[in-house]
């Protein structure tokens, strides 16, 4: 709807993550060496750890489409609220090896096989699992056991671990002392400051084809953005497209720090509740700060609602996505049968 409005040629804040628009903030270039690194050394572990909506996903969608697939056959396990046995077979799924009546062994044997085959075509095998924080210590531990497979002095498979910021409290368990000695590179994707999210946002914009004039944003525009989503790129992308969907409904050619502040508090009042009076409460996160700063812990009095909005954020997203297709198939009908 607004990118008709604005004339762009796509829509600048989608929620599914593209790579398009993959932007190379400080903290994001450095969380792609740290994955170059790891993957040179062709074994082992590699975390990235990040606040809910930092990017990680992005982050792992650029890495991969930079992969040779010549080089690297890659599976990637996205659900973790599963058992170590269910994990385990998850892994080798991703890799083509689905067999639900196969015992842990055979899975196992066949597992080796496949491992040994893509070595002798160069290949290495590359599996990337989400959402960690979620796993078991079982589970774990499943991952740690395909880690040590080797073949010819060399590992077969090399492992990145991708979670919130828990997991790395997780990680300090003296159950997991084994699997901590085999991470090679580790990084923490923290949010973008002031200036990266207004760079962030002129990139989205410019990807689609906005030249700086339409809409133009104003300073407090930029800087009430980063306000009120702390820096954190996937607030940023819900905040935006409703501040856009707002300025086409206005049919105004300005974007303002008013119009931005107005529309965050229609997106938290959205949140099940949360009241402008709640939502001016809340201690917004600076660049150096997460989801482990004093602010955040309990005591401090907007714990609870910050748990409930990151709660609730997958929700609106997959809403507004629905949204965004209801409109497409309207404008895509020419209005047909509306009068």
């Amino acid at each position: 709807m607004y990118e008709k409005f604005y004339g762009f040629i796509g829509s600048p804040f989608q929620l599914t993550p593209d790579t398009r628009f993959f932007y190379g903030s400080r903290g994001h270039s450095r969380a792609i060496a740290h994955l170059t690194f790891g993957l040179a050394q062709g074994e082992g572990f590699i975390i990235v750890t990040g606040e809910v909506g930092a990017g990680k996903t992005l982050l792992i969608e650029r890495l991969i489409s930079q992969l040779d697939r010549d080089t690297y056959a890659v599976a990637r396990v996205n659900t973790t609220q599963v058992s170590g046995d269910d994990l385990f077979r998850l892994a080798l799924a991703g890799f083509g090896i689905d067999e639900p009546e196969a015992t842990k062994a055979t899975l196992l044997l066949h597992f080796e096989d496949m491992l040994h085959d893509h070595r002798i075509a160069g290949r290495r095998c590359l599996l990337i699992v989400d959402e960690v924080q979620n796993l078991s210590l079982a589970a774990l531990e499943e991952l740690r056991m395909l880690s040590n497979i080797i073949e010819g002095g060399r590992a077969s498979l090399q492992t990145i671990l991708m979670g919130q910021p828990q997991f790395r409290r997780m990680l300090a368990s003296p159950d997991l002392d084994q699997l901590r000695q085999r991470v090679l590179a580790s990084y923490h994707l923290g949010p973008l400051t002031r200036e990266e999210t207004r760079a962030y946002i002129e990139h989205r914009l410019s990807t689609v084809g906005w030249r700086g004039t339409t809409p133009h944003w104003d300073d407090a525009a930029f800087a009430a953005v980063y306000d009120h989503s702390g820096g954190i790129p996937r607030r940023v992308n819900r905040l935006c497209a409703r501040v856009l969907l707002y300025g086409a409904l206005e049919e105004s050619s300005e974007i303002t720090g008013t119009m931005v502040g107005s529309t965050a508090e229609e997106l938290a009042e959205d949140l099940e509740g949360v009241s402008p009076e709640q939502f001016a409460r809340i201690p917004q996160p600076h660049h150096h700060q997460t989801a482990d700063h004093p602010v955040y812990r309990n005591g401090h009095g907007a714990t609870d609602l910050l748990s409930r909005i990151e709660a609730l954020e997958q929700q609106m997203a997959k809403r507004e996505l629905a949204f965004q297709r209801l409109m497409d198939m309207f404008s895509a009908h020419g209005n047909a049968g509306v009068s």
